[in-house]
């Protein structure tokens, strides 16, 4: 049976990671996005914008996708300012789709706000949840927008008959330029400053996250568990969480990432440094190495999110992931996670967005 993938944000994080696997396993992939993918070859693009109802419409007229995905958002400022936002890209899409009726599955990629709570929540008290995270505790009773976006899928699966999955993934490491939240190639980049002026590699973040037990997602694991639920039918109308398989302490990992670059590893000292200051001034500095380098993406701000990263490894409490849910209906894969970061790195550094 023929199956069409519409991935909507197929310039992202996880949406290009997506529409790589999906291409290998012979699907028909339509991208949608503001902007073209230069690396996506085998991708139909439709550009759109998700929050002009009117516009969408028109862009998807003659389109009859089979599979939906939807791995993008847009941030706002206040939480109440993402829910507005984020549900209407869901619904508008979906609103968009539904003459047609061809669409038989919808996939939500989400994230683990979904137990912690808003980005401003994650240490207001009485709100950290119990870990591991499963997919089985109840939603915390504060405004997220991913319940938002989650209720839109539902409203339309009811009205226009179709199965959904939400996929749940920890801090995605994967490439992608211009990208919001982006641990992976925000070290990489902190890194490499560091190698050119001689600063430490100095670990940002809490204690508990420092010591504590962690996990994350590689971008490919997360394309798996989505083109596998959508060709699986026990995995019809769940919630999965996905994450790498292995769990981690960052006092471990950290060392490791310093020596791939060839620096020196200044590990948790008593208090958290956020990059935000540290690379605060460093624009200028990277446009020079940059230069220097002949890197292909001088602009630091498209390659680095110091403020997400901050934000996850800033935590007041450990976070790592349950995945059995997936894994008792038969999704196995698994993915080692300094083998993400180094596979990452490789990259980033043949693709010259790293010296």
């Amino acid at each position: 049976m023929k199956r069409t993938a519409l991935i909507a944000g197929v310039t992202g994080i996880g949406g290009n990671h997506l529409a790589r696997e999906l291409l290998a396993n012979g699907w028909e992939v339509v991208g949608l996005s503001r902007r073209a993918p230069k690396d996506l070859p085998g991708v139909r693009h439709v550009a759109a914008d998700l929050m002009d109802p009117a516009a969408l419409g028109r862009a998807l007229a003659d389109l009859a996708p089979t599979h939906v995905f939807i791995t993008t958002w847009m941030r706002q400022d206040t939480e109440a300012e993402n829910i507005r936002v984020n549900a209407a890209l869901v619904r508008n899409l979906l609103d968009a789709l539904s003459p047609r009726k061809s669409v038989r599955h919808v996939a939500l990629v989400t994230g683990l706000k979904h137990y912690l709570g808003p980005f401003e929540a994650y240490a207001s008290s009485g709100t950290l949840p119990d870990t591991p995270l499963r997919e089985s505790q109840p939603r915390l009773p504060l405004e997220n927008f991913y319940y938002a976006q989650e209720d839109e899928v539902y409203a339309a699966a009811e009205r226009d008959r179709f199965t959904w999955s939400i996929h749940r993934p920890h801090t995605i490491i994967g490439l992608a330029v211009g990208n919001a939240m982006n641990l992976g190639t925000t070290l990489a980049v902190y890194a490499s400053i560091c190698k050119e002026t001689g600063r430490p590699f100095q670990f940002p973040g809490s204690e508990a996250q420092w010591k504590g037990l962690s996990d994350v997602t590689d971008a490919r694991m997360l394309a798996r568990q989505l083109a596998w639920a959508a060709d699986t039918d026990a995995a019809k109308n769940e919630a999965f969480n996905i994450v790498n398989g292995d769990v981690f302490r960052w006092s471990w990992l950290w060392p490791k990432l310093a020596d791939w670059f060839g620096v020196e590893a200044a590990g948790y000292n008593g208090q958290v440094q956020p990059l935000e200051a540290a690379m605060g001034n460093d624009h200028a500095l990277w446009r020079e190495i940059a230069t220097r380098h002949d890197l292909a993406e001088p602009d630091l701000d498209r390659l680095a999110s110091a403020w997400h990263t901050d934000l996850d490894l800033g935590r007041p409490l450990e976070v790592m992931t349950d995945m059995a849910n997936s894994r008792r209906l038969g999704f196995s894969a698994y993915q080692a996670t300094d083998d993400s970061f180094f596979d990452l790195f490789a990259r980033l550094r043949a693709e010259r967005l790293i010296p």
